[in-house]
């Protein structure tokens, strides 16, 4: 063993000695297992296990010196994923516009390397220093054996997603100072869920409000700035995020219909729960007072969710059998535990009621009643009068991404499940909202975030609004329910002009429903979600009828 040591340290020597540099680092790589071969021109094994301390050192410190220096090619090459830090970091140099980079590095956690990044940017005639940590985590490389920067977008800055890339530009959309409807400062950082809003209220306003661009580096998605979902999209649901400001530009202040008290119940409201959202609106003009989610996410489940209803769809139900005559509040309709058109409905723990009114069926949220009127409506009838008096599927245009509803025309058990909110009824929590907005006020306003006067903008309308009698009906339906209904509990306490429905949405491979809830006070609407909330009253009931006391 001592002697091949020996021939191999010669071997080595000689290469070094007669061969060109290449050759020798090729060698001396394979005499310290990084290489190829072995002494007896075996494959040396590859070096296995976590990364030492001095190889966190050594790869993170390479890394960074190469980065720093302008050697792209280097830098990459001590990733395990050359291609795509091959394009982050030359994009870091061009479309960022980064002249030169400062880069100092911290002390290691394990196999993780913090570092301090100092990057001066130089755009036109506009120039700035751009400070920020990142980090970056040292890995044993699978093919090599090598210690290699893990690559991650996060390495190049901490806000840059996958899918994006980081780009200075001069035709950014001019900041905004966006105020509430009172003058209060909104933002982000006190209104957490605006942070999906404010960007898209940026991009279209911005301009219109009096402000000029400025110059800013930006995390922007592939494909540009995107250009939302939905009908009434229009603004992008995935804007650019802005990193860091080079030149302000002239920033507009931006007036919105959001009330801060409103918008700060909201906040709290979602925060008890894993996944719920709350949206309040005024019913008279469409004017949205709160939108927040429990999840601080780019999509927004308040304004773009798409889910079943449950029961909540029983105010639209309602007014149809109610214009059509097939129901009126004071008339018996009996509540069956079991009702079958095209397959057998039931109740929430299937509940009776045999000397039910049709009131009551409503403030009890009696299933199976609903089912028993299928055969007697026409098949297109449900579709209609969501869309012709509720404004639901039209294109709303409220200023940000948005759905706008889906309620499609259903025969059978499909129709049947369609009443009551099931089967492939889709709405989001904005719509929800509006439609005890439409009961209130008597007719469709869209809902909207900014005077559509900024823009010239054009809002939807329904064909038609509810007759009278029927908006009267539905109203005095919905307030047995509020005062002695499932929405008696949450809504316990509010006076005045209130109305309320609750809602419970079986969905396929949940353990429990999700929880919905609907209900004004006075001129102001408003709903709540809570994914596997179970019963709306107790889930969602509390979140509306906190935002109601603050609106």
């Amino acid at each position: 063993m001592h002697k091949g040591a020996k021939i191999a340290i010669g071997v080595v020597t000689a290469a070094m000695v007669g061969a060109a540099g290449l050759g020798a680092y090729n060698l001396v790589d394979a005499v310290a297992g990084d290489g190829s071969t072995g002494a007896h021109g075996d494959p040396a094994p590859l070096r296995t296990g976590p990364p030492t301390a001095d190889e966190i050192k050594k790869t993170a410190g390479d890394f960074l010196a190469a980065w720093e220096s302008g050697d792209t090619a280097k830098a990459a090459g001590l990733t395990d994923n050359v291609s795509a830090a091959t394009t982050a970091l030359t994009g870091y140099r061009e479309t960022a516009h980064v002249e030169k980079v400062a880069l100092k590095p911290g002390t290691p956690e394990g196999a993780k390397v913090p570092f301090s990044v100092s990057a001066e940017i130089s755009y036109g005639k506009q120039r700035s220093t751009w400070t920020y940590d990142s980090s970056l985590e040292v890995v044993r490389g699978r093919s090599t054996g090598n210690a290699l920067v893990d690559w991650q977008p996060t390495v190049v800055h901490p806000e840059l997603a996958r899918g994006e890339s980081l780009k200075t530009d001069a035709g950014a959309p001019p900041q905004i100072d966006a105020v509430d409807r009172n003058g209060t400062k909104l933002d982000a950082k006190d209104y957490p869920s605006l942070a999906s809003v404010l960007p898209q209220l940026r991009k279209r306003f911005g301009e219109k409000a009096g402000g000029e661009p400025g110059v800013e580096v930006q995390a922007v998605p592939e494909g540009g700035a995107g250009s939302g979902t939905g009908a009434g999209a229009g603004t992008g649901a995935a804007a650019p995020k802005t990193l860091h400001v080079v030149s302000r530009g002239k920033p507009a202040t931006l007036k919105t219909t959001l009330d801060a008290g409103a918008q700060r119940a909201a906040e709290a409201a979602v925060g008890r729960h894993a996944d719920a959202s709350v949206v309040a609106v005024k019913a008279g003009t469409g004017e949205i007072l709160a939108v927040a989610n429990s999840k601080k996410t780019e999509f927004n489940t308040a304004l773009m969710g798409q889910t079943a209803p449950g029961s909540t769809m029983k105010i639209i139900t309602s007014a149809m059998l109610l214009e059509q005559g097939k129901a009126a509040p004071g008339k018996p309709l009996p509540c069956p535990k079991y009702a079958t058109y095209g397959m057998r409905f039931h109740n929430v723990e299937e509940s009776e009621n045999p000397g039910a009114t049709f009131a009551q069926d409503f403030a009890a949220s009696c299933n199976t009643a609903f089912i028993s009127l299928a055969g007697q409506v026409g098949d297109g009838a449900l579709a209609a009068e969501a869309r012709d008096v509720f404004g639901l599927g039209l294109e709303w245009k409220t200023g940000v991404a948005t759905f706008d509803g889906s309620v499609p025309a259903e025969s059978g058990a499909g129709k049947a499940a369609a009443m009551i909110g099931q089967g492939k009824v889709q709405m989001s929590t904005l719509n929800v909202a509006s439609m005890a907005a439409t009961v209130r006020a008597g007719s469709f306003h869209q809902p909207y975030i900014v005077d559509p006067s900024l823009d010239d903008r054009q809002l939807a309308r329904a064909p038609r609004a509810l007759p009278g009698t029927v908006a009267e009906q539905l109203r005095s339906m919905m307030r047995l329910t509020a005062t002695s209904g499932t929405g008696a509990r949450a809504m316990s306490g509010l006076g005045g002009d209130i109305g309320a429905k609750t809602g419970s949405a079986e969905v396929d491979g949940q353990a429990k429903p999700n929880g919905w809830f609907s209900a004004y006070r006075g001129d102001v609407a408003a709903a709540a979600y809570v994914q596997q909330g179970g019963h709306g009253g107790d889930s969602a009931g509390p979140m509306v009828a906190a935002v109601l006391r603050a609106s």
